[in-house]
C-alpha cells in the first residue's frame, strides 16, 4: 500500500500516545525508550509534522497527534480483532471486565450496548466490587479502577479525570449553595469528605452537624435522594448516565474537580492480555475522549 507508514512505527507511536512517556512505552514493548523515540521520530519524519510536544519532563500530543491517535488506535483494535476472529481459538472467549459497583451501575453497563453492537462477537461478563481495590481470585481481562493511580503490584493507565456534583429529586426547587449548607446531607463512606471540598471550592464553610446519613455505595445514595433523604454527591460521570437511564434526578449545582480518576488497570505482563480486551479498552479510551464530561 502507498503511503502507510511503518506498522511497527504506528506501534509504538499509539502505545506513546497512551502512556505519554516512552519508558513506559518501552516496557510495555519489550522496547528500549531510546528505539521508541526513533520509532516517533520516524513516523514524524515520515509524515512530515509534530505528532508529538516534547518538554522537559513532560510530553504531550499535539492536536494532529490526537487526531491520530484515534485513527491508528481504531485501526489496530479492528486489526487484532480481525486477526484473533480468524486465526484464533474456534471457541469464542468471554471478556471479564471488573469495575466498583458504581461505576458498573451509572458508567460501564451503560455503555457496553454500543460495544457489543460494535463488536457483537465478543460476549462480554461484567463484574463489580465496593472498594476500587478489593479484587477477587477470578480471572479478569479488563479491570477499571478510580482512585490516585497508586496501587502497587500492578500497572496503570489514566482514562478519565472525573468531577463532583451535587444531586437532588428531580422534582425539587433547585437550592442555593447556601441553602446545601443547611439541607440534609447524605454521605458515602470513603468519600466523606465529598461535601466539605464541596463546600470549600465555593468559598464556604462546611455543615456544623454530623451527617444524619451515610451510605457505603453511590447507588445507596441515589436511592435515598430519590426517596426524599437529601442531597448526595456524586461524580458528574454517574449523574448524567443516571439521568440519562430515567432516574428521577437532577444536578443541583456547579461541577467542582475531584481529584481522583479512573484507570485502566494492567498486569505486570501485558502482553497476556487477550485480543478482545485490547479492542475493548482502545474502543473505551476511544469513546471517552469523544464524549468528554465536564
Amino acid at each position: 500500500m502507498e503511503n502507510l507508514p511503518n506498522p511497527i512505527w504506528l506501534r509504538s507511536f499509539e502505545a506513546a500516545a497512551r502512556h505519554l512517556n516512552f519508558t513506559e512505552t518501552g516496557r510495555e514493548l519489550g522496547l528500549t525508550q531510546t528505539a521508541v523515540s526513533l520509532h516517533i521520530r520516524s513516523l514524524e519524519a515520515d509524515l512530515g509534522a509534530k505528532l508529538f510536544t516534547r518538554a522537559a519532563r513532560r510530553l504531550t500530543l499535539t492536536e494532529l497527534g490526537q487526531s491520530y491517535a484515534l485513527t491508528v488506535r481504531r485501526a489496530l483494535a479492528d486489526i487484532t480483532l480481525s486477526t484473533n476472529a480468524l486465526f484464533g481459538p474456534a471457541t469464542r472467549q468471554t471478556l471479564t471486565i471488573r469495575a466498583a459497583i458504581s461505576s458498573a451501575t451509572y458508567w460501564i453497563a451503560a455503555e457496553l450496548p454500543a460495544f457489543s453492537a460494535a463488536y457483537p462477537d465478543i460476549p462480554v461478563r461484567l463484574v463489580s466490587n465496593i472498594w476500587a481495590d478489593s479484587t477477587g481470585p477470578e480471572d479478569v481481562d479488563v479491570e477499571i479502577r478510580l482512585g490516585y493511580g497508586d496501587w502497587p503490584g500492578v500497572r496503570v493507565e489514566k482514562l478519565c479525570d472525573e468531577t463532583i456534583v451535587p444531586v437532588c429529586r428531580a422534582d425539587c426547587p433547585l437550592p442555593t449553595l447556601q441553602q446545601l449548607r443547611t439541607a440534609p446531607l447524605i454521605h458515602i463512606l470513603g468519600y466523606e469528605d465529598n461535601w466539605a471540598r464541596y463546600f470549600e471550592a465555593h468559598a464556604l464553610a462546611p455543615q456544623d452537624n454530623p451527617p444524619l446519613h451515610s451510605v457505603d455505595t453511590t447507588v445507596a445514595a441515589l436511592q435515598m435522594v430519590m426517596g426524599g433523604a437529601g442531597y448526595a454527591t456524586i461524580l458528574n460521570r454517574f449523574a448524567q448516565n443516571a439521568i440519562s437511564q430515567g432516574l428521577p434526578l437532577q444536578i443541583a449545582g456547579p461541577a467542582i474537580p475531584f481529584g481522583q480518576s479512573h484507570y485502566l488497570i494492567y498486569p505486570d505482563d501485558t502482553a497476556a492480555r487477550p485480543a478482545s480486551a485490547q479492542v475493548f479498552t482502545a474502543w473505551l479510551r476511544d469513546r471517552v475522549s469523544t464524549n468528554a464530561v465536564g
